[in-house]
């Protein structure tokens, strides 16, 4: 497991401003979870942390990034996986002409060095998870279904051991049924010893997950605080979980609530 520590972080996409002195924590062991509209920054976060940001034509303008106590300003893609922070893309992005096994073998091309036994080990744990990338291992991947393609994003993922996961919209175009599967393999990830970030738009099943919570608008973090109580919060129940204020319990049967602080640095 790692610790993830953003600091005062602004990014810029030529003249617009995307992000804008963001700060935020991922303890190690810890499931984080980002909310957020549509061009709030959500992905941008993420890809400044694995240092793709520039394949996008954005460029960090001010703060700094460290996992585990070591700045990952200035490392290459490649060198943030090969340190354990790997990204699950928004739209899975697998190779989808490549056969399963090989988009799995791809994933660990550039994961923390290893023995073939490790990288055995690692195929071995990704099967287990979702026996379908066993079954249709000579399959091409762009033949699976769009929740088959998110199991084997994840399980390429896995393959290169991280020790922190980036999760840029996991359940995004799911039925309801695969979404909860694959919410619940990723709380089998974290249990097994991965650290996760997470990005979603399925308020409710994010806050379930995670033990903590930031939200951010047009590109700066405006509550934060543990899961359980923006669950419980009428801003957040208002605007990412579709409860009005008639729709919801009497405060005095839910009992005191903390009031959610606004981000400080």
């Amino acid at each position: 497991m790692g610790s993830l520590h953003v600091r005062e972080l602004s990014i810029g996409y030529g003249p617009v401003r995307a992000l804008r002195s963001v700060s935020l924590d991922v303890p190690a062991g810890a499931v984080v979870v980002v909310l957020g509209g549509n061009g709030a920054g959500k992905s941008t976060l993420l890809r400044a942390v694995s240092r793709t940001l520039g394949f996008h034509r954005g460029a960090v303008t001010a703060g700094s990034i460290s996992f585990d106590g070591r700045p990952l300003d200035g490392l290459t893609p490649d060198r943030v996986v090969a340190a354990g922070v790997v990204q699950v893309p928004e739209g899975r992005k697998v190779f989808t002409r490549m056969t399963v096994a090989d988009n799995l073998r791809a994933g660990a091309l550039g994961g923390r060095a290893g023995s073939r036994a490790d990288t055995a080990r690692s195929l071995a744990r990704v099967h287990e998870l979702f026996p379908v990338l066993a079954q249709r291992a000579r399959q091409r991947a762009g033949l699976l279904s769009g929740g088959e393609q998110q199991m084997l994003a994840l399980g390429r993922a896995l393959m290169a051991r991280p020790r922190l996961l980036l999760l840029d919209e996991p359940t995004l175009g799911l039925a309801p049924k695969m979404a909860a599967t694959i919410a619940e393999t990723i709380t089998e990830i974290n249990a097994s010893g991965a650290s996760v970030l997470l990005v979603e738009q399925n308020a409710a099943l994010a806050l379930r997950l995670s033990s903590h919570a930031y939200v951010l608008e047009v590109g700066e973090v405006t509550l934060d605080g543990p899961a359980p109580e923006l669950a419980a919060s009428d801003e957040v129940r208002r605007r990412y979980l579709g409860i009005t204020d008639e729709a919801a319990p009497d405060p005095a049967a839910a009992g005191a609530r903390r009031e959610l602080r606004r981000w400080s640095a």
